[in-house]
């Protein structure tokens, strides 16, 4: 950049926007793919031919459904949204999210949210110009701090409180009472975060429209459509009319209408796949048991966290990449996840893949420090 354009940019970003880093997306290629908790299989033969077939038929001149309404309605009967309940769909939970923020941004209004957890709510928050207060999960365990959260809600009165559930990336679910404590005592907006929904039976959704201020988004990237890029929000009608205002045009492609609408006809090809995973996240957490100085936390997500030897964290995941194996690398990210990687559920045979190599870098010491 020249001085003259550095001299431009330095007067017309906003400061908060220059101290950031864009959202980091490392190259996987040649690697098995292990970071960015994605649903490993892919579709059968047949539905992939019945979607070249749908491709071909659809008019890509034209701007797809801005409402998307048969898309809505296979989601409201896929995923058994209430009735009562409006539908509000993204380009991505990410874009989800970006509109509430847009929606209730003004003097002094906060985002509130756990951590760790999803380092969109605090990114986002500081692209709307909001303040951000993140609440630190307990140590222990990663639950809600109920004391220290009402607290917080107290000292800052937050315009929308966002909470994962199961969270990202500690993978616990939070208790249920805890969460309801929360969406009383906050004065605004409540969004609970349900993207891992397909491997954990625990849900909100069913209870949209039992309090004024709840909202409950999900994604349908972790069931096996990432590619897709959609996301829904449900809630009351009164919620989803305002932030329907802020929504881009046309911001669901055709093409993403129209694979999700055939995927959701197949929903018991994706609904195997996510049986499949929750099998293989239980296997491949009792080997990670067995291996010394690793902790494996419980997960209700389709991914892992693992806590491994202390000052190791960096090494091992450079010795994984070098055998072949991303996974996510959280050391130094948040205190409570000091000495952490997040690993995906993979197939079994990457699963085993990534077992064998993580255990070659444990019994290597030093071998494979980058």
């Amino acid at each position: 950049m020249t001085d003259e354009a550095a001299d431009h940019v330095a007067r017309w970003v906003r400061p908060e926007i220059r101290a950031l880093s864009a959202y980091h997306v490392p190259d996987a290629s040649g690697l098995i793919k292990l970071d960015a908790m994605e649903n490993p299989y892919g579709w059968p033969a047949e539905l992939r031919e019945e979607w070249a077939a749908l491709a071909r038929a659809t008019a890509v001149n034209r701007y797809p459904d801005p409402r998307a309404q048969p898309l809505k309605d296979a989601l409201r009967a896929a995923m058994n949204i209430p009735a009562a309940a409006g539908i509000l769909l993204g380009n991505g939970s990410d874009e989800i999210i970006q509109t509430i923020a847009l929606a209730l941004a003004g003097p002094d209004r906060t985002v509130l949210t756990v951590e760790p957890g999803f380092v969109m709510y605090r990114m986002i928050a500081t692209f709307a110009g909001m303040r951000y207060c993140g609440v630190p999960l307990r140590a222990a365990d990663f639950a809600l701090d109920l004391p220290a959260l009402r607290a917080a809600i107290e000292a800052h009165r937050p315009a929308v409180v966002f909470l994962a559930q199961p969270n990202n990336p500690t993978g616990n679910c939070f208790d249920e009472a805890a969460l309801f404590e929360v969406i009383e005592a906050v004065p605004g907006l409540v969004v609970v975060d349900e993207a891992y929904a397909p491997f954990t039976d625990a849900s909100l959704l069913p209870r949209v429209g039992e309090w004024p201020n709840l909202l409950v988004m999900r994604t349908v990237s972790k069931m096996g459509l990432a590619g897709l890029r959609l996301g829904y929000l449900a809630g009351p009608a009164a919620w989803l009319d305002e932030l329907d205002k802020v929504r881009l045009p046309y911001n669901v492609n055709v093409l993403t209408q129209r694979a999700a609408e055939l995927a959701l006809r197949h929903k018991a090809v994706l609904d195997a796949q996510t049986a499949a995973i929750r099998t293989e996240r239980a296997v491949l957490h009792g080997a990670l048991a067995t291996l010394p100085g690793v902790t494996p936390y419980p997960s209700e997500a389709n991914f892992i966290l693992v806590r491994v030897p202390a000052g190791r964290a960096g090494a091992l995941f450079a010795g994984l990449r070098e055998r072949g194996v991303l996974v996510k690398n959280l050391h130094g990210g948040h205190p409570l996840l000091a000495d952490c990687l997040r690993v995906t559920v993979g197939t079994p045979q990457e699963n085993a893949a990534f077992l064998a190599a993580f255990a070659a870098c444990l019994e290597g010491g030093t071998a494979g420090r980058g």
